[in-house]
């Protein structure tokens, strides 16, 4: 079997990570610096501390992993990996969004963006608009009027869609077109 490259990342507070290249490349920035050259040196992860980037490897590390044929895991497998994989504090699973943005990792963005939008969901269940921007803003620190924005919107686009829904269910047709 051959062996794999590697590469050396090095975190923001100056820990050195050695990791196989298929691994690395999962990150698009990493990808990227590595085709400029930077294969050959540490790579340099400036925002990303050392018990973070150690996560993130570890998340793409699995996700690899499960790609290969002789590994292969199951979907539902990686699922509940996946879940428990985000069972962390808040403080770190915010820490793993900025880094997977960071990183440009788009399933780690995914998946960790997911995990707060359900935190925050089971936070504001049953809570009037007001109580509901109040937690976004305590949890998020979010501008109030931007929280309000962003929520209208939200409630625009979730009517419309039970609309194209139950036209669909009742079999007619939608061919209104609304004026911009």
């Amino acid at each position: 079997m051959a062996t794999s490259r590697k590469v050396t990342l090095l975190s923001s507070d100056g820990e050195s990570f050695e990791v196989e290249q298929s691994v690395a490349v999962e990150s698009i920035t990493i990808k990227d610096s590595i085709e400029e050259g930077g294969a050959g040196n540490a790579i340099p992860v400036p925002n990303v501390h050392s018990k973070i980037l150690a996560k993130v490897i570890e998340y793409c590390k699995k996700h690899v992993e499960s790609a290969k044929a002789e590994d292969r895991v199951d979907d539902e497998d990686l699922v509940a990996w996946d879940a428990d994989f985000v069972e962390v504090d808040r403080a770190t699973l915010f820490d793993l969004i900025l880094a997977a943005n960071y990183l440009d990792i788009k399933s780690l963005f995914d998946l960790t963006s997911q995990a707060v939008a359900d935190i925050i969901s089971g936070m504001i269940k049953g809570k009037t608009l007001e109580e509901t921007v109040e937690e976004i803003h305590r949890i998020l620190g979010m501008e109030k009027e931007e929280i309000r924005r962003l929520l209208s919107i939200k409630k625009e686009e979730e009517i419309r869609r039970n609309e194209e829904e139950l036209l669909r269910i009742l079999g007619i047709e939608n061919d209104f077109t609304p004026e911009e």
